[in-house]
């Protein structure tokens, strides 16, 4: 790195290549949060109200069917706090789904039972082909890149569009929101989990399974198909209402039970792992920055409390030689191969067959459509 320059407003810094700042030195993420979302995002009685006529339709349009709508929980504190407030100050009656993929912790185990259990809902799972997954997840460590996540990902992204189809749902309820993410994971760092030429092209490098049992879900399907054709329609549930992270978890745990994680998105062994270890020692890319920077700009945290947790590693190196002996066991391989695939050459999505042009215009038009304010890059 030339030149290190970090933002005088969050955390982001150069270790994301596409950073750009101002002459203050506040970086485009803070200056895109103020331009673009925040003066269009008021999660207040207003929104509520808003919020309140939407769930009315969705009532409505689902009267004589068992479900109203589908909602995907893993066990971490957006879809948690999601699943808490649509039920009981709503009464909205979502299917509620879990994606197995094979690494859940018992932390994330727990959380989606004790809160399942008192709610009384049923739980649908889609639990993955083991070794599918596995083949899977190896082709994108010898892959080299940092998106040794996607097989999880997409998995996830599939399995609900899956169950949206198979019980003719049509409204999703998203998990997605400002208050946690209004800072997104550069490009380089975490590439779109839904690009199946990059997918096809690793698979068709490091694969080896057929993958017949997987769940798919390209760009098109979900993005256009089910979305106007089928007529279904995502909902953020946590960008009309007040989410505050502390108060959330806080509520959940007295409530229910439910156990805080060490990070978001440790609710996966695996992402544990990548996201915690990885990546950070691999490529220099510490996750904890944008997930710090959108609680700072969001006024959930201060910048020196920020700055003073990442003085600390995201992972604990008392453990890590743990870590590896689990994951390489898993993946049904030897820890030296696993170290191998560390030290190996870094590659990029950008090294294997991609549609980046493709994603980058949609997401162009749904920020000119106002239906995506908080811009990927």
């Amino acid at each position: 790195m030339e030149h290190y320059q970090i933002c005088t407003n969050c955390v982001m810094d150069t270790s994301d290549p596409s950073i750009a700042f101002d002459a203050k030195g506040v970086c485009d993420n803070c200056n895109g949060f103020y331009k673009h979302v925040l003066p269009h995002w008021h999660p207040n009685e207003t929104s509520r109200a808003m919020f309140q006529k939407l769930v009315d339709k969705i009532k409505s349009e689902s009267r004589n069917k068992p479900h109203d709508s589908i909602l995907g929980l893993s066990g971490g504190p957006d879809s948690s706090w999601m699943l808490h407030l649509v039920i009981t100050e709503f009464g909205l009656r979502p299917l509620v789904f879990h994606v197995d993929g094979g690494w859940d912790t018992s932390a994330a185990v727990n959380n989606i039972k004790v809160m399942v259990d008192k709610l009384g809902l049923d739980l649908y799972t889609e639990v993955i082909d083991w070794q599918e997954m596995r083949d899977f997840q190896l082709a994108f460590f010898k892959a080299g890149t940092s998106n040794v996540d996607h097989p999880q990902d997409h998995a996830f992204v599939a399995a609900q569009y899956k169950f949206t189809k198979k019980y003719n749902i049509r409204y999703i309820l998203n998990g997605g929101n400002y208050s946690t993410e209004c800072i997104r994971t550069p490009t380089l760092w975490q590439y779109y989990g839904t690009d199946m030429s990059f997918i096809n092209d690793v698979r068709k490098q490091f694969g080896t399974s057929k993958m017949e049992s997987y769940p798919w879900s390209g760009i098109l399907y979900h993005k256009v198909y089910l979305r106007y054709i089928k007529g279904v329609r995502v909902v953020k549930p946590l960008n009309y209402l007040p989410y505050i992270k502390e108060i959330a978890i806080d509520t959940l745990s007295k409530t229910y039970g439910w156990q805080a994680l060490p990070q978001k998105h440790f609710e996966s062994r695996l992402t544990k792992f990548i996201e915690g270890y990885w990546n950070p020692t691999r490529f220099g890319n510490d996750i904890r920055r944008v997930q710090f920077s959108s609680l700072i700009v969001t006024g959930q945290m201060t910048r020196e409390d920020a700055l003073k947790k990442l003085e600390s590693a995201p992972y604990d190196p008392s453990t890590i030689d743990e870590e590896f002996e689990y994951v390489a066991n898993k993946l049904e391989i030897s820890v030296d191969e696993l170290k191998h695939y560390h030290q190996m050459p870094k590659k990029y999505f950008r090294d294997y067959k991609n549609r980046e042009w493709f994603f980058n215009f949609g997401a162009r038009v749904m920020h000119l459509m106002g239906l995506e304010r908080a811009m990927k890059r």
